[in-house]
């Protein structure tokens, strides 16, 4: 069940639109927030409130890599491996986070700082190879960038 004060921000959200449909995105968005990850049962209230099926509501979020499923490390680090990072040397990059933070790709560290993600596209090709951490994009990466970026994150958040 969620919050009142969590209702009463997606109710507000109803208020934009004509009608209740294209508060869905940030609906999941404040939901997500809220709880660090959807669930099902979150689908299931968020259908009632917007008069829509579970499964309508669950589509639209996976639909999209912002969404998680399953719990976050405080620290959520996307790293694009589209074409353009790629080519400019992502897999180096992916490689080096996880040999850092000694995790995989989709896996949390064991204190739950960090998770790390692959994302199919951030739309900033000119950056490449470039990642979201937290919520600030960055790039063109280096090895050291990377190192210092995730250091002192990790300082800044008690860790």
């Amino acid at each position: 069940m969620f919050p009142e004060h969590l209702v009463k921000e997606i109710e507000n959200l109803f208020r934009n639109y004509p009608t209740k449909r294209p508060a869905l995105i940030m609906a999941l968005h404040a939901v997500q927030k809220e709880f660090g990850h959807l669930s099902p049962e979150s689908f299931e209230e968020l259908g009632e409130m917007f008069d829509e099926h579970p499964a309508e509501i669950e589509s639209v979020a996976t639909f999209y890599t912002m969404f998680h499923f399953e719990p976050v490390g405080k620290c959520l680090i996307e790293v694009c491996t589209n074409a353009s990072c790629m080519i400019m040397g992502s897999d180096n990059i992916v490689a080096h986070i996880e040999k850092k933070l000694e995790i995989k790709m989709g896996e949390t560290t064991s204190d739950g700082m960090f998770t790390v993600k692959e994302a199919e596209c951030l739309a900033a090709c000119d950056m490449a190879p470039m990642m979201i951490i937290g919520e600030d994009y960055i790039g063109p990466l280096t090895v050291e960038k990377v190192d210092k970026i995730i250091d002192e994150w990790r300082a800044a958040n008690g860790g």
